[in-house]
Parts: structure tokens; C-alpha cells; sequence
């Protein structure tokens, strides 16, 4: 993530949404069902519908320099790009360690902890786990290690697609959430990710987030607190975007928002035409408009990130 802020700075005093779980989030991943696909694979046999198996693989370790300016700061971000997704998006920029073109390297919760605590040592803003939701119980454990080692905060960087009650059971672990409200339209949702029932989930688990974290704080220009609920602008879909904005607005006033144009179309594989090509300026205006008229405070992009210069070498 490139960007530039800010887009507005007034926030109103409405309530959010919390999803209550009321009931234990089952992690047994020998019949899996901790994503909302359920896909009840044995994981200690065999790949489950994220293409995970029982161990936790990483692709990646790295100080990230291109996400939010209060998330990478002047150091980057120590980010760790987990592999396999539970979401199916036909465009996506990691699709190699994503689809399983890249097993990445197996590491238990210690070595992970060890590795955490390198990247806070090398200067890191903040540990940053992207897409790590499908691995839950190994984080969790993972998180139990090295949180109480850790001075800086921890962001949970995250598609949307993900069980409320799986987020809950992160509560204390993560400072910062930073999850995707890719659509709001049930049909684009399928069309483009294999998943019609996103918008629901994703909202669900967004009000789990910004309950648990509240306002959103930074210190020094980082950010130490709180839930970033980005919306990528995607080509023909930018009344979509409005509408996500209204209901990001009406549910979530304690989030900031990250309003990005990166859609890249050379990582285009859905088969559709109309995502063959760059959003427009006034496509993602219209969306950043809606913003700043709703008085939502966050972050914005400049129409050069629409790129695969910022996509790590895997």
C-alpha cells in the first residue's frame, strides 16, 4: 500500500456494530472449519479449501515499506506473508503464495516468535501478519510467545473473509487490524472470489475488529491502535465503493479508512474483460469523494501505485 494522507479529520459520535460470536470458535483442524468456507478437510491429511495443510508456511519476512504511512512509517513494516487464502479473488497481486504456486518454508510458533522478535530488533514499526487467518490456532499460539516480547504493535492484515468468532478468539492479541471490505454486492463477490457470501462476513468480522480495538490512535505519527478497513477500487465497481463508504460511515465511525487505486490488471485471471484495465480517475474519485463528504478520516493513493512495483519479490 502507497498512499498519501488525509482525507478527512471530523468523526461523528455514532455507535459501531459488534457481532456477538455466543458460542467457542472450534479449531480443530482435522475437520476444519475455522474459515467461513467450512470446508471440513482433515488438515493433518490432506489441503483444505485455502490450500493449507496442518503446518503454518511463510513465504516471506521482510521490512514492507508500501503499506499506510502510519502502518510502514520511515523503518517498514515487519511484515510476514503467510501462504494459501481462504478467499478465491481472481485478480490478486500475491496470487503466487496465495494459490500455492509457492509452498513457502514451514516454521513452528517459536521459530516464528524468534523471527518476529529479529524484525523488531532490525527497527520494525510493528509485526504485520498478512493473511494469517487460516492458520488461527498456530498464531494464536505463535502471538502467546512473542507478544509479551514484544514493544511494538501487532497488525493483523486480513481479506475480510474470516468467522467473527475467529476474530474473537485474537482479542488481546492484535492492536491493529487492517481488513479488506472488498464488496458489497453478493454477485461481485462470487464473480470475482468465489464467495457470494463476503459482504456478510466481512462486516461481521469488521465489527469484531473494531470492537475490539476502538479508536483508532497513532503516537508519533504510527499507528499504536485500532481498525484501517481499506476498499481496492475495482474497475466498473465504483458505486459499489460508495456504498461500502456509507456503510463503513453508518457501522464503523471508530475505523479509519484506506481508500486504494492499486488495482493492477496484469494480475487479472478471472476470465472477465471489464478487469482488464486500470481504474479511472473518475472512478476512484467518485469513491474518495463519497469519503471525504461522509467525513471519514483515513488514507488515500496515488494513481501511480496501480503497479506490480510494489508487490514483493517471492
Amino acid at each position: 500500500m502507497t498512499g498519501n494522507h488525509v482525507i478527512a479529520s471530523e468523526r461523528s459520535e455514532r455507535g459501531n456494530l459488534r457481532h456477538d460470536t455466543g458460542t467457542t470458535m472450534d479449531l480443530n483442524i482435522q475437520n476444519c472449519k475455522i474459515c467461513p468456507r467450512e470446508c471440513g478437510a482433515n488438515r493433518t491429511k490432506t489441503q483444505g479449501a485455502c490450500g493449507a495443510d496442518e503446518h503454518m508456511r511463510v513465504a516471506k519476512i521482510m521490512l514492507h515499506r508500501y503499506e499506510e504511512p502510519p502502518i510502514s512509517g520511515t523503518k517498514g513494516s515487519g511484515a510476514i506473508f503467510f501462504c494459501g487464502c481462504s478467499l478465491r479473488c481472481g485478480y490478486c497481486q500475491n496470487a503466487e503464495i496465495s494459490r500455492g504456486k509457492i509452498a513457502g518454508e514451514i516454521y513452528s510458533p517459536s521459530r516464528l516468535a524468534a523471527a518476529a522478535l529479529q524484525l523488531q530488533s532490525a527497527g520494525a514499526h510493528n509485526i504485520n501478519l498478512i493473511t494469517a487467518g487460516h492458520y488461527l490456532p498456530r498464531v494464536k499460539e505463535f502471538l502467546s510467545i512473542a507478544k509479551p516480547k514484544l514493544h511494538i504493535p501487532v497488525v493483523y492484515n486480513s481479506s475480510g473473509y474470516e468467522k467473527a468468532e475467529a476474530i474473537h478468539e485474537l482479542s488481546g492479541l492484535v492492536d491493529i487490524y487492517l481488513p479488506d471490505y472488498k464488496y458489497v454486492s453478493a454477485d461481485a463477490a462470487q464473480k470475482y472470489s468465489a464467495a457470494a457470501d463476503y459482504p456478510e462476513i466481512a462486516e461481521k468480522a469488521i465489527a469484531e475488529m473494531v470492537a475490539q480495538t476502538g479508536e483508532y490512535k497513532e503516537k508519533d505519527g504510527l499507528a499504536v491502535k485500532g481498525t484501517v478497513i481499506r476498499h481496492l477500487v475495482l474497475p466498473s465497481l465504483s458505486k459499489d465503493g460508495v456504498l461500502i463508504m456509507q456503510r463503513i460511515s453508518a457501522l464503523f465511525p471508530a475505523a479509519r479508512v484506506s481508500v486504494m487505486s492499486q488495482y493492477t490488471p496484469s494480475f487479472n485471471r478471472t476470465g472477465y474483460g471489464e478487469l482488464n484495465r486500470k481504474v479511472t480517475a473518475m472512478e476512484y474519485n467518485r469513491v474518495l469523494r463519497a469519503a471525504q463528504q461522509l467525513n471519514l478520516d483515513g488514507f488515500m493513493q496515488s494513481r501511480d501505485s496501480a503497479s506490480d512495483f510494489y508487490t514483493p519479490e517471492f
